[in-house]
């Protein structure tokens, strides 16, 4: 089964209240079965026009698993905790290797 990918472009609007989400996020993504790969970090445009703030991208074992942790009870309170902290919020889920 191919692993899953949830990549998030974020443009943080409250720091202080950023840091209950960030708090809250990491355990809903372990008990999903979900790992950091890309949390934050220097990053830079290489073509196009997309110029991301904060970019996370986490590595879930499969498709549903990642589908699973966004609707799971742990992240809707993390997504709660980020409501209003943010000016932007992309995410997606993307099938990978």
């Amino acid at each position: 089964m191919p692993a899953a990918y949830v990549i998030a472009d974020v443009d943080v609007s409250d720091p202080e209240q950023y840091k209950a989400y960030m708090a809250l996020s990491p355990g809903a993504i372990a008990a999903a079965g979900g790992e950091f790969v890309v949390r934050g970090g220097r990053h830079e445009p290489l073509e196009g026009h997309w110029v991301p703030g904060r970019v996370v991208v986490v590595r879930f074992p499969s498709y549903e698993a990642a589908k699973a942790f966004y609707d799971s009870p742990p992240y809707l309170v993390a997504r709660a905790a980020r409501e209003g902290a943010t000016r932007r919020f992309n995410m997606i889920i993307v099938e990978g290797v």
